[in-house]
């Protein structure tokens, strides 16, 4: 059977992330697509919460594809693929910013732990007026999620943006649930009750991550797993 039959067959038939990786394990390396589609939203969402720059962002996720892909046999299943590769991303941007100096000691625990597809919103016909105003808000909201420091604006794009569990966020950021309770309580009063309550289920949206992006980045860390398998 030739790898584009399995990947339809992956893709349409639904396979569970641990099908897929047990595959790719076997060889089916073309399967690796499929991960970072259905993950791309979320990873880039995590890594840009904590960089906050386009850019930089896509380039980490490529870091955190890469190595996910090189210790993708360390996978356990003891937590989500997701959660797993989530918090992979999680360590490779704060390990861009320990390298540039910017961690300060409560983001630092972000890493450390305290003890040392694309989702789109749907509407029926709004009006151009009712869409320029949604996007009005989703761009407040991600500003203002932006001011936060890294300790309290993972949490809530996590939580509240990408709607992880309390249990997937702890850990992913080796905290404890209560740990997470508390940041992101944080969180929303420093973001203003209201600010949040008029942003409502366009939250969702923030930080969204479009096709041709997706597009690029599963180029290039194909790209850098050929020259991975070759080494």
């Amino acid at each position: 059977m030739s790898s584009m039959p399995i990947f339809e067959r992956a893709r349409d038939e639904g396979w569970a992330d641990e099908e897929i990786v047990r595959r790719i394990l076997k060889g089916d390396v073309v399967l690796f697509e499929l991960l970072m589609r259905r993950h791309n939203q979320r990873i880039y969402r995590a890594i840009r919460s904590i960089l906050r720059d386009d850019t930089e962002s896509e380039d980490v996720m490529q870091e955190a594809y890469v190595r996910s892909y090189e210790h993708l046999a360390r996978f356990e299943g003891r937590a989500q693929f997701s959660t797993w590769l989530t918090r992979i991303a999680v360590n490779e941007a704060l390990n861009r910013l320990r390298a540039r100096g910017k961690l300060d000691p409560l983001d630092q625990q972000l890493n450390e732990g305290e003890d040392g597809a694309m989702s789109e919103f749907q509407s029926n016909s709004p009006t151009p007026e009712v869409s320029a105003s949604r996007n009005e808000v989703r761009d407040l909201l991600e500003e203002a999620i932006m001011t936060l420091p890294i300790a309290y604006r993972t949490v809530i794009v996590l939580r509240d943006v990408e709607e992880m569990s309390t249990t997937e966020t702890a850990v992913v950021l080796s905290l404890t649930d209560s740990n997470v309770k508390v940041r992101l309580h944080r969180a929303h009063e420093m973001l203003r009750a209201e600010l949040f309550a008029r942003a409502g289920a366009n939250s969702v949206q923030a930080f969204g991550f479009p096709a041709t992006r997706c597009d690029r980045v599963v180029r290039a860390v194909f790209e850098r797993l050929e020259h991975v398998e070759a080494g």
